[in-house]
């Protein structure tokens, strides 16, 4: 974690959730950060405070990523306040709703595609001429176990773009390879205590899915971040087009 001290991360909707614990990791490792949130204005400011009292450059910034522009936006301010790029970490996404295929419209499916992939494309399009300044950058992609098994009943469209988030980094780090960028990805499984299952996962389901965890419990935001670091920092540099798998061993690939 030390390598990362000095060095500058945008974690988009990093206050809440698995962004909130993201965030604070990098704060802890001394890292400058920017906090992207669309909704969840107080606690990122609150992160912005809790940087700066360590003597580390921070800011906050709204944005909705599924809008180039908006996308471009939050870039160029983060290269404002923190004098460009480190590393990137796409957390932005949601499950939006659970339904069946029958279920599925168009607004429906391209609201998810929109969330989950759009928003990552256009943030990682803005951030790549700033991490291309530097001789080594990195980007950290979140996808999901139901990306590599398909999701729970009602996950069909969300499943379906966390797929695309495994491929979409393998094709990353190929294409930004040559230029120093390390391009990785990480899959968590059932992570209790956010806004995601808080929503979208009834206590039946949290309890049949971890009777079926080998380790026998369910994770928690701080075991993803923790990874995240870890994939975001220096002293892994020859770790490229890889997805860390953050699940109690429930699922192999």
């Amino acid at each position: 974690m030390h390598k990362l001290a000095g060095k500058r991360v945008l974690v988009t909707a990093g206050a809440q959730g698995i962004g909130l614990a993201m965030s604070e990791r990098f704060i802890e490792a001394g890292a400058h950060l920017a906090v992207h949130y669309h909704s969840s204005a107080e606690p990122a400011h609150a992160l912005v405070e809790k940087a700066r009292a360590k003597g580390l450059k921070a800011c906050a910034i709204g944005a909705d990523l599924t809008q180039q522009s908006e996308a471009q936006r939050l870039l160029a301010a983060v290269d404002e306040h923190l004098g460009g790029l480190d590393a990137l970490v796409n957390n932005a996404g949601s499950l939006v709703a659970r339904r069946s295929l029958e279920q599925v419209d168009e607004a429906f499916w391209q609201q998810v595609i929109d969330v989950n992939m759009t928003s990552c494309l256009w943030v990682t399009q803005a951030a790549l001429p700033l991490l291309c300044r530097n001789a080594q950058s990195s980007i950290v992609n979140l996808a999901s176990l139901a990306g590599r098994k398909g999701g729970h009943g009602g996950s069909l469209v969300y499943s379906a773009t966390k797929g695309a988030i495994l491929t979409w980094t393998r094709s990353l780090a190929s294409e930004l390879g040559g230029r120093g960028v390390r391009v990785n990805a990480v899959a968590p499984g059932l992570i209790l205590g956010t806004s995601f299952h808080n929503t979208h996962t009834t206590d039946e389901s949290a309890n049949a899915t971890i009777a079926a965890i080998p380790l026998g419990l369910a994770g928690c935001a701080d075991d993803v971040a923790r990874a995240v670091v870890f994939l975001a920092s220096e002293y892994d540099g020859f770790i490229s087009g890889a997805t860390l798998d953050i699940n109690g061993g429930v699922y192999a690939c």
